[in-house]
């Protein structure tokens, strides 16, 4: 049992802060740690330090914690800020977003409060299922529609090929208004947000080389399309994002098109060019096809992300109201060499989109540490596979087996104990505030990854997708995932998925999801609620998220297991109702004990923690 801290209202008293606010942060102090003197918090406002004085507000779950109040005053749009905490023994710590230490700590893992506009409130509660069109489902439609020159055209049935020119070329003519067809499945999965991969012409089957962003791809169903499939999602109280190449276009794209071999053309600013002629340039990983965009260009921003007529603003207003963006590749957008304009690029991107529809999200992709980049000045969560993705596979993956390990050498995969998949995502997770790391994606796999299901441990697809739902942060289902589909990399995991008769062959798998998904939906304290680990061993995790209207515990155990907890750490545990899972709880007076067979996924549904209310005044 350690002093704890996190951003959720347990602990801070204002989630949205404006410049010049004072707010009030807590510290949770268990009385088995020690006696304590005094705490005080240390900003660093401008760079110079800066601390408060805390005072004892509260003790709680049979005096076995006290809460410790001390003001902040927020002078940064990203103001960070720890607690120093006096031992009566004459010892002095640190807490900070790592943990607890006895040395002085970085400012980067400081708390952080953040004054930049808030996301809209139904991100901590989204529910993302990942749409890949070209294979999620083909209505009838497409049928009356020719393949393009680019395409190999392929059977529904077929089995995906992953070896050029099939890779990027195969073409199995999935829509929009397949989507629109398969409604009923997403609804009943327990989903929130449907996010789409590009919708955009193209010259490929995923449509990330752009020829045009003033259309969507005719091959899908066309704008049409796109306004049916919004107004049927928001009809059913659903969302739907789209994917933009804020770093690229395609060779394809008319701006390109435009600019290659005529320097007077005024899209030529919005490249990087090799030389005079302007017949070499500059493109994404040294790929041809994937021409790279100059920020520098003030018409570029112009065209593409600056104001409602942009890019970026259209396709957010009606008739399309498309409810925000995934940004592809958004750790490399702006950068180039000695040039950074990523910060410009973004706030520009966010500042569109709060004046057409400040009810959107802004997600971006940063494939590794993405901490610098996600402050709250613009992204609201990081699709990242650091801070959970990485760990989880590490953690819950057979050993031996061979698979591409998101973009590291094609390998076995690296294998984890439970202490490093913590160890991992705290280390990842430290640098964002808190509303960011509930905006920050929670994905099993992705279009651009093996499935999960691949490499997997038997019978761990209940664990990892349970850490999915009961983390911090925006669980995410790749279309197929809930069919238990594999696939050894990105390209061999877009697979079509099986509608008709093989749907039945998964109704186990589709429950497992429907059941753990409407968990994270059913529950507060899972969406927006603070967090605070138990018990981390090589086998088994345990940890609770709290809120003020309830806490769930929630155990992870890729083998089997047993944990005791002081029953102080788990307030509640005699009257915890099981809402998943086969683990046993047994309370005594003076402890918890949990035991399961594994692998075994349980949570439980605690009372709610009893701390008094932030005074208002």
């Amino acid at each position: 049992m350690q002093p704890h801290h996190d951003g959720s209202p347990l602990y801070v008293s204002n989630q949205e802060p404006a410049l010049g606010d004072t707010v009030l942060v807590r510290l949770r102090i268990p009385r088995s740690w020690g006696g304590v003197e005094a705490v005080r918090t240390r900003s660093n406002p401008d760079h110079e330090p800066r601390f408060s004085d805390g005072v004892l507000v509260a003790s709680t779950e049979g005096d076995a914690w006290d809460w410790w109040e001390a003001p902040v005053v927020v002078e940064n749009p990203v103001h960070g800020y720890r607690f120093l905490v006096s031992r009566t023994d004459g010892r002095k710590v640190w807490v900070n977003a790592t943990g607890v230490h006895p040395i002085e700590t970085l400012d980067a893992e400081d708390f952080k409060l953040v004054t930049y506009a808030a996301p809209p409130s139904w991100v901590k509660e989204t529910v993302l299922y990942q749409v890949f069109p070209d294979r999620f489902a083909r209505s009838a439609a497409a049928d009356g529609r020719p393949a393009p020159e680019w395409a190999l055209p392929a059977q529904w049935s077929d089995p995906v090929d992953d070896v050029p020119p099939g890779r990027s070329q195969q073409f199995y003519g999935g829509d929009l208004d397949g989507v629109i067809e398969h409604l009923d499945h997403l609804d009943g999965l327990g989903v929130t947000t449907i996010y789409l991969t590009p919708v955009f012409p193209g010259r490929s089957n995923h449509r990330y080389d752009a020829s045009s962003f003033a259309e969507v791809d005719p091959l899908l169903g066309g704008d049409e399309a796109l306004i049916r499939l919004v107004v049927a999602a928001h009809g059913r109280g659903m969302r739907v994002i789209g994917d933009l190449t804020s770093n690229h276009c395609g060779d394809g794209h008319e701006w390109f098109r435009a600019a290659y071999g005529n320097p007077d053309a005024p899209e030529s600013e919005f490249f990087y060019w090799l030389n005079d002629e302007h017949t070499e340039y500059v493109s994404w990983l040294g790929v041809p096809s994937l021409p790279k965009f100059n920020w520098n260009s003030a018409e570029l921003r112009r065209r593409f992300i600056d104001g409602p007529d942009s890019v970026v603003g259209r396709w957010l207003a009606a008739p399309y109201g498309l409810d925000g963006w995934r940004i592809d590749v958004a750790n490399m957008t702006g950068r180039y060499r000695d040039q950074d304009l990523n910060e410009t690029v973004r706030r520009t991107i966010r500042r569109t989109m709060l004046a057409v529809n400040p009810d959107t999200i802004l997600l971006g992709e940063s494939t590794n540490d993405a901490s610098s980049d996600f402050q709250g000045d613009a992204w609201h969560g990081a699709m990242t596979y650091t801070n959970f993705t990485r760990p989880v596979w590490g953690w819950l993956s057979e050993e031996n087996r061979e698979s591409s390990y998101f973009g590291l050498p094609f390998g076995t995969i690296p294998l984890y104990t439970g202490k490093q998949l913590f160890e991992a995502h705290r280390q990842f997770t430290a640098g964002f505030p808190w509303r960011t790391r509930l905006g920050t994606m929670n994905a099993l796999d992705t279009h651009d990854t093996p499935r999960f299901l691949t490499n997997a441990r038997p019978g761990t697809v209940p664990v990892a997708l349970g850490l999915s739902v009961t983390l911090p942060g925006i669980p995410v289902v790749f279309a197929g995932d809930e069919f238990g589909l594999t696939g050894v990399d990105g390209e061999a995991s877009r697979t079509p998925l099986p509608w008709g008769t093989e749907h039945t062959d998964a109704a186990g798998s589709i429950d497992l999801y429907t059941r753990l998904l409407g968990l994270r939906r059913s529950h507060p304290a899972l969406n927006g609620g603070g967090m605070r680990w138990l018990h981390i061993g090589d086998d088994v995790l345990a940890f609770v998220r709290e809120s003020a209207e309830e806490s769930i515990l929630v155990l992870a155990a890729r083998a089997d297991a047993m944990v005791v907890l002081d029953l102080s750490e788990v307030a509640g545990a005699p009257s915890a109702v099981r809402l998943v899972g086969d683990a046993v709880l047994d309370a005594t007076r003076e402890a918890v004990l949990l035991t399961a067979v594994g692998p075994t996924f349980a949570a439980w549904s605690l009372p709610a923690v009893g701390v008094p209310r932030f005074d208002a005044s």
